[in-house]
């Protein structure tokens, strides 16, 4: 990450900015080591800025494309849990402007290797588990059927139509039609929980004490149990062995039942539900990533998308209900009947 400071002269949000934080009181900032700390597919933005033996973190969220209410909401909700959030130290609610408790630099994906993996995770599920023992409805909105299938509209929409330059034909839409419902019947028939929406490998921050440190939960609803297992064992930026994964559910399993959360008490039927939930969420995250590229400009995320076809293929091809589906992105592959599979 560069560490250039940021020139107030071509960047209108800074002329803002800057005169909040030399108006705090009580963080002796050093406005001269201001410099971005992250960035991520949204329109906010993260600058690190130095003071006495300490750095904190400011996040820029424009109000005509970012609201920052739900940052603080969701942040004062995971706070109960006990789990490692940013403390919100100043906030400018008028301008999009937060001064946050500064969680380090090194994320999950940058620190885990095979030796850590299994610690790691297993702190990262335990971190998960406190935070969905706290879920209670009607504290986030619901992350009802019309949400869901917003989100797996993007896979025709940018994927196949805008990435890959594919009509999408009577039959293609039949196919998605009758996935759509297939997916959507199992998701929401499962427990609802507080669902984080991208709790995975970039978002964990590698702590000293108390790993993880959980980032970029500003967009939380209420919903399906086994989203957020899907987003870090599934994850779109690392792979892990099946077994591995397999392992690492059932311990989550095993602990969600311990503390009474509403699993599925059938660990085949778990497991199940995982995999079609993560047929939704990878369905969607090739809509998104397609669409941060062709729309945003965002190059970066086209080298994570064989990974995340990948999961999606592998899941499709296990079930039967799911058969069409796999005929589909096999077509949109290139991969012949009874050609093998790579993975």
């Amino acid at each position: 990450m560069s560490t250039t400071v940021p020139n107030i002269s071509t960047d209108s949000r800074l002329s803002l900015l800057l005169p909040w934080l030399q108006g705090l009181s009580g963080f002796n900032l050093d406005l001269s080591s201001i410099r971005p700390a992250s960035s991520d597919a949204s329109f906010r933005r993260y600058f690190r800025v130095d003071s006495t033996g300490d750095s904190y973190i400011v996040m820029d969220a424009p109000p005509d494309k970012e609201r920052i209410e739900p940052f603080i909401h969701v942040d004062g909700l995971f706070k109960e849990s006990g789990v490692a959030v940013p403390e919100i130290l100043a906030r400018n609610l008028k301008e999009g402007f937060l001064l946050l408790s500064d969680l380090g630099s090194r994320t999950y994906l940058a620190a885990l290797t095979e030796d850590n993996a299994d610690r790691l995770y297993r702190e990262a599920l335990h971190a998960l588990v406190r935070i969905q023992m706290v879920s209670r409805p009607g504290a986030l909105p619901e992350y009802d059927r019309e949400a869901l299938l917003r989100e797996l509209k993007l896979f025709p929409e940018w994927y196949i139509t805008r990435h890959l330059g594919k009509e999408i034909t009577p039959a293609i839409q039949a196919v998605l039609d009758r996935t759509f419902d297939v997916l959507l019947a199992n998701n929401l028939a499962q427990p609802q929980v507080f669902v984080h929406r991208d709790y995975h490998s970039r978002n964990l921050m590698y702590l000293e004490n108390g790993n993880p440190g959980i980032l970029d939960f500003q967009d939380a609803l209420y919903g399906p149990v086994t989203y957020d297992l899907v987003s870090l064992l599934k994850d779109a930026y690392v792979e892990w062995e099946e077994a591995k994964v397999l392992d690492w559910v059932i311990r989550y399993w095993e602990k969600a039942r311990r503390v009474g959360l509403p699993v599925n008490p059938d660990i085949d039927q778990f497991y199940r539900d995982f995999e079609f939930m993560g047929v939704q969420r990878h369905l969607k995250v090739l809509g998104i990533f397609a669409r941060l590229y062709h729309r945003d400009g965002k190059e970066n995320y086209l080298k994570d998308i064989p990974l995340v076809m990948k999961y999606a293929s592998k899941t499709a091809h296990r079930y039967s209900e799911l058969a069409p589906l796999a005929n589909l992105l096999d077509e949109l592959q290139d991969i012949k009947p009874g050609a093998a599979y790579s993975f």
